[in-house]
């Protein structure tokens, strides 16, 4: 509504619709600028106050009617009028007076140009409110039953607010079971006993007539009762089916289901949904209130109400039609018009019912004017041709329905005027890129002037599209950019001037948040980090405030709760009140950039509210809780404890899980329990804290449910049975103590033996051996006996079994064999039969005598089986097996022993395979026979060839050896070739394992490695002894012995690996030397590859004459041959150990573990062994490289029952126990005749 300024005043000019500002000395048509209400509601003592208030030029002169009659105010006696205004007051009301100004008023604002008028304003006066008096009698009822308690407040223009409490000012609690209705009456779904109260008291609050009023105290009474009725819900409000009724547009439609029913009904609605935008709906009362805000017409439909328990449901359907009072669709709007130029005045409004629309100029009807030929209404439009001053009019369109009535002034002032641009001239505008700055060109003139802008070099700015001109004159510029900076001008001309202003632009770089804070979910107690990166233009000046729910955190901040950094906002120990929406705020001095992040708190859930209980029948009862707080994560289950403080204080039990979506369950209750209950709630972040404890809730005693489980009867001697049970929980007694009756007799026998016992385990004496038994176990209390019980088999106590399988054996291959056995005679099992027990051994190998013990394997067997497969057995071996039968008192005797062989197989590979350079064209191969030959050894087959070449037919050798030859000489082979050589070991079966082996007859270069090296010194010389390592013979290398100090160097010696050792002379006495290493790599570079100290004995070289050299030559021969006399000893009493001797080795074999014994892996139930595989605990290196290693021969065997034994160079032991000595694998006998293979023959090919 426009207002009159001191200098200036506004017009809405319809045409173009633009604001334009016109000189004060120019007359106004009229215009309404503030006045009453449609409806006014007055009290007694109230001041009643009409208002009407206008503005133009010349001043406006007022005048009222009521009830379409002239009503002059300054004569009515107790009216005060004012100057130069339309208001009045009406003072000394009381009820008689206001009654005498009822009515419907309207207020006229006239000047020359004509007249405004107000819309209607309806005066209604209403006394003070009075609650008749009346008795209200006591509501009796019983427990379980619902009840309403009436309100009825007085009559009101103006509805009272009402509420419901009790003597001592305190509301009555509204949940899911109590609530008031929009009628204000209190509503029982169903009483409890704690309802019982006699001021339940109705306060009615008129907020027009500032008075609050209540109603007499009704007194409910609740009558306990044991047998509460379970009822289907049934709706208490509203009744019927269904009902019809009407919202009116833009206010807001109540609708409420109240229903009662026990267990207390839930509500929930149904509505045309798909006319509705979210959030228009909410639920109040619990869900009994639906309220839609502000209607609109689509919203008509049907709207579903259903009140649900345990026991079915009741529903109420609304059938809700939609009205409207008249509303714009499009409102007239004010013109200012050229003389000659065509008015046109728009009135397009809606309604339901349809609205009917008049017209009026200057206050006065259509139909009372004098008809005018350039008036007409055409189509809900004014029309009003060729316009001349005197033209100049106020009209008002008025549209009326039941609901309702609209009023719109317009005016049509008729003038002619020079155009004038109001917005001032070289006005700076400043704004940043992307957005659109308006230059403004507020121009005036009748007829309306035409206005263009143009450029610096005048030419028309249209010609970009970003430049878009406006209808009031306005220029916007669109996504700016830095180039649109300069200045600009706006010409206006009509046909009496032209007129023009410069506007000036600058564009500055656009406010940006680069990274802003992002949504997030946080668990509570955390801390969390928002960050706002920005980028601004640097000639402006930035802020950054963070905001939470739109309050400034620099505001709200309190300690270190929040940490503000420059671009960073950090929130410490997050509790739930944190959460909401943070917002980083960036302005400048031309824009301001937003950037919004959600933050939720997330947890456990939140304790459960207090809970009630319902008593029902049959153990039954009725608990119910407050729902916890959720925490932002659904609750997903609540649990259900109990706990017993006289027989288990302090111990909680599960008692149900409900669905989170549930706060209400029926229990079903043990016999003799003081429960106590608890409500958790859970969702995916934990547990919430436990409920408050209920109140105590002891159940009746009872005779037990249920007896004892898993009742068995076994002895643990031949002549008793022990019954034993699963004794019941305190919880099953169903009183406050519990006694088993235990029944047995003997299958088959008529009469039942009985005892009473506490404990859960009885035992009967003197009974057969294992004979069946029918067993009873029945729970009693002082109550009485528990559920017949059912009869269980039990036996007396087993004896050791005496049945003796008789076995078979069949053999599958040369390594597996099947056992089978026949069935026995259960009677002399003597007891339940659990199993069989095969027994297996080594016995010995057929291509040798042992009477080494071996261990023997067990494998057992179920009850059920008849056969047992023993695989992995040794080839050509003797085995002994026994079958015995067992109970659970143990083994029964052992069948007879029965030796089979198992039949001859290939043989494993050869142990070693060694090669040795005798020339540039020769080599030495020898080998190490089979560990398990698997039968009679028939030969050996060799094979070999060159490699890294190609191969002729006539080059690859294959040869056959004797079982006798242990090495082979081999001549005639190419310098420069590498061989591979395989070689098996055969049988009449076939050829066993290939071991291969590659080698040549280069001497060979490289870093050679030592297995052991030591040194022995004396004051002049120096020996170092050294065992070279397979496949590392005839390497050169060198030693360079170096004194310390000043004293001469000695020249380095080449030296060649396969000698085994050096001596250096002409060492100083009483010295200390480092020797040095150095060897050839593959690039024949000298490196040095190891060193090592020694220091020479005596206190000074022994000094010889010149001419004595022989003297001294022949003193470091004794030396040296004394020191290889010492080696050679050391070496025989190695290689003699080695060999084993002539020490007797028969008392050792009979307590060596044979590794052929294994554990078989059958389809077996279950394998034991009385053998325990020991390791050694170290080994002893060979100082020989020639010599065999320990674990060869007969060495090993003696001291361990090893074969298949393997060293790695530092000597450490690899390899697993075989049980048998190595001579045994050649296939001869315990002597050691020359054709042995342990005695080996050497062969030359040529």
């Amino acid at each position: 509504m426009a207002v009159v300024l001191s200098y200036l005043w506004t017009l809405l000019l319809w045409r173009l619709g633009l604001c334009i500002q016109i000189p004060e000395h120019l007359m106004q048509p009229p215009n309404i600028t503030e006045q009453s209400l449609e409806r006014l509601v007055v009290f007694p003592t109230d001041e009643i106050s009409l208002k009407c208030e206008a503005s133009g030029k010349p001043e406006v002169q007022f005048r009222w009617t009521k009830e379409n009659i002239h009503f002059f105010p300054e004569k009515e006696p107790g009216v005060v009028t004012h100057m130069n205004s339309g208001s009045f007051t009406i003072t000394g009301n009381n009820s008689n007076f206001a009654q005498r100004y009822q009515g419907t008023y309207r207020c006229f604002a006239s000047n020359r140009l004509g007249t405004a008028m107000s819309h209607e304003i309806q005066l209604v006066a209403e006394g003070a409110p009075k609650w008749p008096k009346e008795k209200v009698q006591p509501f009796e009822v019983e427990e379980g039953q619902s009840v309403v308690l009436p309100c009825n407040p007085p009559a009101s223009a103006v509805q009272p607010r009402i509420y419901w409490m009790n003597s001592k000012i305190f509301h009555i609690a509204q949940d899911e079971r109590v609530t008031m209705g929009q009628n204000g009456n209190l509503y029982f779904a169903n009483v409890l006993t704690n309802d019982s109260h006699s001021d339940y008291i109705c306060h009615a609050h008129f907020l027009g007539a500032r008075t609050i009023m209540q109603k007499e105290p009704i007194d409910l009474r609740v009558k306990p009762t044991n047998n509460m009725i379970y009822r289907r819900p049934h709706l208490l409000l509203p009744e019927g089916l269904t009902s019809r009724l009407v919202a009116l547009r833009g206010q807001p439609l109540v609708l409420e289901c109240i229903a009662e029913g026990f267990p207390t009904p839930t509500i929930k609605w149904s509505y045309p949904s798909n006319q509705m935008q979210a959030g228009r709906v909410t639920y109040q009362n619990f869900n009994k209130t639906l309220r839609l805000v502000k209607v609109e017409e689509e919203d008509d439909g049907e709207y579903r109400c259903w009140a649900e328990n345990t026991l079915g449901s009741a529903q109420h359907v609304y059938y809700v039609t939609v009205e409207a009072a008249p509303y714009w669709l499009q409102e007239p709007k004010s013109l200012v018009l050229a003389p000659g130029e065509t008015a046109r005045l728009n009135c397009q409004v809606q309604g339901r019912p349809r609205p009917m629309v008049t017209w009026r100029i200057n206050g006065v009807s259509l139909e009372n004017l004098t008809r005018d030929d350039k008036l007409r209404v055409q189509g809900g439009a004014l029309i009003l041709s060729n316009v001349q001053p005197n033209d100049t009019m106020v009209t008002q369109c008025e549209a009326r329905n039941k609901h309702g009535l609209l009023l719109a002034n317009a005016y049509i002032f008729v003038v002619q005027l020079p155009t004038k641009i109001l917005t001032p001239d070289n006005k700076t505008y400043r704004e940043v890129q992307g957005s659109t700055a308006h230059l403004l060109c507020n121009a005036f003139g009748v007829p309306m002037p035409s206005i263009q802008w143009l450029n610096w070099d005048q030419a028309t700015v249209l010609q970009d599209e970003r430049f878009v001109p406006y209808a009031n004159g306005t220029l916007a510029i669109q996504d700016l950019q830095t180039n649109d900076t300069g200045s600009y001008f706006c010409e206006a001309d009509n046909d009496q001037n032209r007129v023009s202003i410069q506007a000036h632009l600058q564009v500055k770089e656009a406010t940006r948040i680069k990274k802003g804070p992002q949504n997030q979910i946080v668990k509570k107690g955390s801390n969390v980090e928002f960050s706002c990166h920005v980028s601004f233009d640097p000639s402006l000046e930035i802020q950054i405030d963070w905001y939470w729910n739109d309050q400034n955190i620099k505001d709200i901040s309190e300690g270190d709760k929040y940490v503000l950094k420059e671009e960073e906002l950090t929130i410490k120990n997050l509790d739930y009140t944190d959460q909401g929406n943070y917002s980083c705020v960036v302005k400048t001095a031309l824009d301001s950039v937003e950037k919004k992040a959600m933050l939720l708190v997330v947890g456990s859930p939140g304790p459960v509210g207090q809970l009630e209980l319902y008593k029902q029948k049959d153990f039954h009862i009725q608990l119910s809780w407050s729902p916890a707080e959720e925490h932002n994560s659904p609750i997903e289950k609540y649990n259900i404890e109990f706990e017993d403080r006289t027989m288990e204080p302090g111990t909680w039990y599960p008692l149900a899980t409900v669905p989170g979506n549930e706060t209400s369950t029926r229990l079903k209750l043990s016999p003799f329990i003081h429960y106590n209950f608890r409500v958790i709630a859970n969702n995916k972040y934990g547990a919430s804290e436990p409920s408050p404890d209920s109140e105590p809730f002891v159940t009746s005693k009872s005779v037990p449910e249920k007896n004892p489980t898993d009742v068995k009867g076994e002895g643990n001697e031949t002549n008793n049975m022990v019954i034993t049970w699963k004794p019941l929980k305190w919880m099953d007694w169903n009183a406050p103590e519990l006694k088993y009756r235990v029944q047995w007799r003997q299958k088959n026998e008529s009469e039942w033996q009985e005892a009473m016992v506490k404990a859960s385990k009885f035992v009967v004496s003197n009974t057969p051996t294992f004979v069946p038994y029918e067993i009873k176990v029945q729970a009693v209390n002082e109550v009485g006996k528990g559920p017949d019980p059912q009869i269980v088999i039990g036996y007396s106590g087993e004896d050791v079994p005496q049945a003796t399988p008789i076995v078979a054996v069949e053999r599958l291959n040369a390594t597996t064999v099947r056992i089978k056995w026949g069935p026995v005679d259960l009677n002399e099992v003597r007891g339940h039969l659990r199993g069989y027990r095969v027994t297996y051994w080594w016995v010995n190998s057929r291509w040798s005598r042992s009477k080494r013990h071996t261990p023997k394997i067990f494998i057992d067997r179920p009850s059920s089986a008849t056969e047992a497969v023993l695989p992995d057995l040794r080839p050509y071996s003797i085995y002994g097996v026994q079958v015995q039968v067992f109970n659970g008192r143990g083994l029964g005797p052992p069948s007879e022993t029965i030796q089979f062989h198992t039949e001859e197989g290939v043989p494993d590979r050869p142990q070693s395979l060694h090669l040795r350079r005798l020339s540039d064209t020769a080599l030495q191969l020898s080998w190490k026979p089979p560990l398990n030959p698997n039968g009679e050894l028939k030969g050996y087959q060799l094979l070999y060839k060159p490699i890294n070449q190609e191969i002729e037919e006539e080059e690859i050798v294959t040869q056959f050896l004797p079982p006798t030859i242990l090495m082979l000489n081999l001549s005639g082979l190419s310098p420069q070739a590498l061989y591979h050589f395989q070689l098996r070991a055969t049988t009449k079966v076939g050829p066993g394992e290939m071991i291969t082996q590659e080698g040549s007859t280069i001497l060979k270069s490289g870093i050679p490695t030592f297995g052991n090296i030591s040194t022995v010194t004396s004051e002049n010389a120096s020996t170092i002894y050294w065992f070279p390592e397979e496949g590392q013979h005839d390497v050169t290398f060198q030693i360079w012995f170096k004194p310390l100090g000043d004293k001469k160097n000695l020249e380095p010696q080449h030296v060649n690996y396969s000698q085994k050792y050096y001596i250096q002379e002409n060492l100083e006495p009483d010295t200390q030397y480092t020797i040095y290493f150095y060897g050839y790599n593959y690039t024949d570079e000298m490196v040095l590859f190891r060193e090592m100290e020694v220091k020479t004995g005596g206190t000074d070289r022994v000094k010889l004459s010149s001419g004595n050299f022989a003297t001294r030559s022949w003193f470091i021969v004794f030396i040296s041959a004394m020191i290889l006399l010492l080696l050679i000893l050391l070496i025989l009493c190695f290689i003699k150990r080695s060999k084993g001797g002539k020490y007797s080795v028969k008392d050792k074999e009979d307590t060596q573990v044979d590794s052929e014994a294994r554990p078989m892996k059958d389809e077996t139930f279950g394998e034991y062994s009385d053998n325990e595989e020991k390791g050694f605990g170290s080994s002893q290196p060979s100082l020989n490289g020639d010599i065999k290693p320990l674990g060869s021969d007969d060495s090993l065997a003696d001291y361990g029952g090893s074969v298949d034994v393997q060293f790695n160079e530092d000597g450490s032991f690899i390899g697993q126990y075989s049980g048998k000595k190595e001579k045994e694998a050649t296939g001869g006998n315990d002597s050691s005749g020359a054709t042995s293979p342990i005695n080996p023959t050497a062969v030359t090919l040529e």
